[in-house]
């Protein structure tokens, strides 16, 4: 029998349009021997889609007309069930419209990548490819990832993170410790991909206006040390906290010193294909022993987090010295990192079955741990007292 997947894509991100390229990638990648696939559309205001016309990229051109054609859907809140549901039915149409064995979330950014979304699945029981809560979570957030990495003594450049509050409230300590770290710097909001809200600065004047960008997406704003004779490496790990392999290096060729979101998704005519239209070199064009470092660290970085599924591992290389740091994590990569498995000697395919066969493992192990007690308590007269202690 076919393995029914839910390929849930879009949602209330900054990063929605490559959410819906990345998942029609994958969607028309998988084998429909095995596997059949229902489209999951989460709308920029948060309403669930299923149906045919969601499968044609050109139709997003006119988001009122495609949501027109589709059907609006639910999932059920029962713990176990994976049915689909209709919001309109009837006497004469059922709500159930489908069910789902395995959800395959593939949205990139807030509300997707950052553990929400797989909270949901979790509560509801449903198995899913990628990244759980906790790793999610983490991965997601640039402070906190910073410090998880720190600490298990894993290279990262120099920073400091603040709130917005607190730099209305205490600049001028801010700024002593910024000044320590060293201009330039790079300002990022703390939970957002794809550099958006990302700038650098030279002095303190541009780290003013850089803290007011980064503030626009996040409360919580991280400021680190920029590598300045920088070259970006990438690396993409497939596995889970047991076994990870590593794809072969690539390196990202954007138009500075940081690469903005036009750099990563749009080409020359305007057009977007998602990261696999991105200008690169693979192999990077680095040595040997280089290259194996960096797949090294991707794999140590992906276990630390507890990773699963595929994650994209983005390094800085100071060609200064050819110190290696690890900037961040993307553990829902644009095109699912597909183009460096292909490079790698797997195709999408593959790639896409081993990331299922992963999340049906994760979920076969789950279900051996406890997560309560069959005995009742209060049958065995356990309550509380009066005054509210047992």
């Amino acid at each position: 029998m076919k393995i029914k997947v839910g390929v849930i894509f879009g949602g209330r991100s900054v990063e929605h349009e490559i959410s819906v390229i990345s998942a029609l990638q994958a969607i028309s990648a998988f084998d429909k021997n095995s596997y059949e696939i229902t489209p999951i559309y989460i709308t920029k205001n948060g309403k669930w889609y299923t149906g045919a016309e969601l499968l044609n990229v050109d139709n997003y051109k006119n988001i009122e007309t495609l949501l027109d054609k589709s059907t609006e859907i639910y999932l059920s809140p029962t713990y176990g069930d994976f049915t689909i549901n209709s919001v309109q039915s009837s006497i004469f149409k059922n709500k159930e419209i489908g069910k789902i064995d395995v959800a395959f979330p593939i949205i990139h950014g807030s509300n997707g990548e950052d553990g929400s979304l797989q909270g949901l699945l979790e509560l509801k029981g449903i198995p899913y490819v990628g990244c759980d809560v906790l790793s999610s979570a983490v991965g997601m957030d640039k402070i906190m990832m910073k410090m998880v990495l720190k600490e298990s003594k894993l290279p990262v450049v120099d920073y400091t993170w603040f709130t917005d509050r607190s730099w209305h409230t205490d600049q001028k300590n801010i700024l002593a410790t910024i000044n320590k770290i060293g201009f330039p710097v790079i300002v990022k909001p703390s939970n957002l991909g794809s550099s958006v809200g990302v700038s650098k600065a030279a002095n303190e004047a541009d780290l003013i206006d850089a803290v007011e960008l980064a503030g626009r997406f996040s409360n919580r704003i991280l400021v680190e040390h920029m590598v300045v004779n920088l070259k970006e490496i990438n690396c993409s790990v497939l596995g889970d906290a047991a076994i990870q392999n590593a794809s072969v290096c690539e390196e990202p060729l954007g138009g500075g010193d940081i690469l903005s979101y036009k750099d990563k998704y749009i080409t020359k005519g305007g057009s977007s294909k998602g990261m696999s239209t991105l200008k690169r070199q693979i192999p990077a064009n680095i040595s040997a022993e280089l290259s194996e470092k960096i797949q090294d660290l991707a794999k140590e970085t992906f276990r630390v987090l507890s990773c699963s599924g595929v994650s994209r591992i983005d390094f800085l290389v100071d060609k200064d010295n050819d110190s290696v740091y690890v900037n961040e994590i993307n553990t829902i990569p644009g095109s699912l990192s597909f183009y460096l498995w292909e490079a790698t000697g797997k195709n999408f395919g593959q790639l896409l079955k081993e990331m299922i066969d992963i999340a049906l493992k994760r979920q076969r192990e789950r279900e051996n741990l406890v997560m309560s007690y069959g005995e009742n308590i209060f049958s065995m007269g356990a309550g509380l007292s009066k005054s509210g202690k047992s």
